[in-house]
């Protein structure tokens, strides 16, 4: 009977992350809800500020460098390790559901301020082309094949994601979009927001980058757990099949012997 492989010591410092990134979400609704006051153009609606960007800011570029950062490294012969493989299919995995939450947090935002859930702006479309991509990567990933091939054929499929990252990026500058520019600061790095608004968005950040590197950790591990239950899978299967074709071979060992010209009655 297998018994399930071990992946070693869970991280010390994993946990800890996963506090602080729960007590920094907690003070960003503390601070967003009670403290921070109103918009002068939004109201109480703009308190999805505290929300919205800095999920979308996780799941555009701490995911984009993680999961272009460690494909990359992947390709080039002299740091290439399986490391860094299942390092960008993990920020990958773990980006779609903040990309999602990206979609979703802003169409909550779109609906009052817009008056609609959803339109085809190049902000929106670019970021759910995003998500798509990265549900794509995901479908190759879990395709048969060698590790090494596996794991090439994925980091290309990464660096093709990453070139979305600039369209998402730069799409409220180079289309006409209903979308609106640098939430707090402007390409000039003038601050649009009080003091108030500025760090309670700060915390939110801080919160959600926490919660990604957790959750990043997590999905490591689990990764490395897949890769060695897959291996032992296949080492499990080689052997019965070793077994069986043992097992021909001495069923069909006496056979052999006993056949015509072999036994006792023979003339």
């Amino acid at each position: 009977m297998s018994t399930v492989p071990r992946v070693g010591p869970r991280p010390r410092w994993l946990d800890p992350i996963g506090v602080l990134g729960v007590v920094a979400l907690g003070l960003t609704v503390w601070l967003g809800l009670w403290i921070t006051p109103p918009d002068r153009t939004q109201g109480d609606l703009a308190r999805l500020l505290y929300i919205h960007p800095p999920i979308a800011t996780v799941a555009l570029y701490w995911v984009g460098i993680v999961a272009a950062g460690g494909s990359l490294l992947y390709l080039w012969p002299r740091t290439r390790s399986l490391f860094w493989d299942r390092l960008a299919a993990s920020a990958v995995e773990v980006g779609a559901v903040f990309s999602a939450l990206t979609l979703v947090t802003g169409s909550l935002w779109g609906r009052p301020a817009w008056g609609t859930w959803w339109t085809w702006d190049a902000r929106l479309t670019s970021t759910a082309l995003l998500l798509i991509l990265e549900i794509g990567y995901l479908a190759l990933r879990r395709v048969p094949a060698d590790a090494a091939v596996r794991a090439k054929r994925c980091a290309v499929a990464a660096l093709l994601i990453a070139v979305d990252i600039p369209l998402v990026h730069f799409s409220v500058d180079w289309w006409n979009t209903l979308h609106q520019g640098g939430t707090f600061i402007d390409p000039g790095f003038q601050i649009h927001a009080s003091a108030s608004m500025s760090w309670t968005f700060l915390v939110g950040l801080v919160a959600f980058s926490l919660i990604f590197v957790w959750l990043l950790g997590e999905r490591y591990r689990i990764e490395v757990l897949q890769d060695a239950v897959g291996d032992q899978l296949l080492e499990v299967s080689l052997a019965e099949r070793w077994s069986e074709d043992a097992a021909l071979v001495g069923a069909g060992a006496p056979t052999a012997a006993g056949g015509p010209g072999h036994g006792e009655g023979s003339p």
